[in-house]
Formats: C-alpha cells, sequence, structure tokens
C-alpha cells in the first residue's frame, strides 16, 4: 500500500477526453478513465469513470469481491443489475449511489448498453478476487 502518511495530497483537476477511456484497467470488459486521484493523493484513493462494453458475458458474471477499505459506485448513465452477498439482487439506475463495504462478495448479473459509473475506491491499489 502506499505511503499516504507523509507525503501531501496535490491539487488536480481532470476534464473529460474521449480518448481518455482506455481497455487497460482491471477488466477486459470494461473502459476506464482515470480521474488523476491516484497520483494525487500519493495512493491513498483511486477514482474512475467506467464503461461497461456490451454485452453482459458470463466473465463479467463472475463472483469476486475487492479488498479495500472502501468502494463507492455512482451511477451516470444507464442501468445495471448486481447481487450482494446478504442484501439480494439491485437495479441501480443513473442517480443511483452505493457502498460496497469491505469484502461483501457481489455479481454484476447484467448491465445496459450505456452504463457508465464512477468508482471511488480507497486505497488507490487493491485486489479483486474470484469466489
Amino acid at each position: 500500500m502506499a505511503d499516504t502518511t507523509t507525503k501531501p495530497q496535490r491539487f488536480t483537476v481532470n476534464h473529460l477526453n474521449e480518448a481518455d477511456f482506455k481497455a487497460d484497467g482491471l477488466r477486459a470488459y470494461a473502459r476506464y478513465r482515470d480521474l488523476g486521484i491516484a497520483e494525487a493523493t500519493n495512493g491513498l484513493a483511486r477514482a474512475h469513470v467506467i464503461r461497461m462494453v456490451p454485452p453482459c458475458t458470463d466473465e463479467v458474471r463472475k463472483r469476486h469481491y475487492h479488498d479495500v477499505q472502501l468502494q463507492l459506485v455512482y451511477v451516470l448513465k444507464g442501468w445495471m443489475k448486481n447481487e450482494f452477498e446478504g442484501e439480494g439482487e439491485h437495479i441501480m439506475r443513473a442517480g443511483s449511489c452505493w457502498i460496497q463495504p469491505p469484502g461483501i462478495r457481489h455479481t454484476v448479473l447484467d448491465y445496459s448498453d450505456d452504463l457508465e459509473v464512477l468508482e471511488i475506491i480507497l486505497p488507490a491499489d487493491f485486489e479483486t478476487k474470484e469466489v
């Protein structure tokens, strides 16, 4: 984990540029626009906009969890259907926001062709484990 206690955070700003959506993120079935927060916070947090690539496949539907301290997701556009351990199925639409507690097992069941979410995660670098 990055040392976030001794290095100061710095100001950063990130403006929308379609070319910033890259296929080099955590999942091959998504495009990520990194917002520069990990670098600005010395690894304290990561923020990115994620566009899921249609269609939702069995690769997407693999049950997993994340080794994080905080994971907040906000739907910017479209919808997605998820199942969360102990919480059941939920359909999240534009304007929906949720916290996935550390280690909660979950599955993405389906999503719209135009799904776009903002995800904020602490720490910036974390592991995803399939179950």
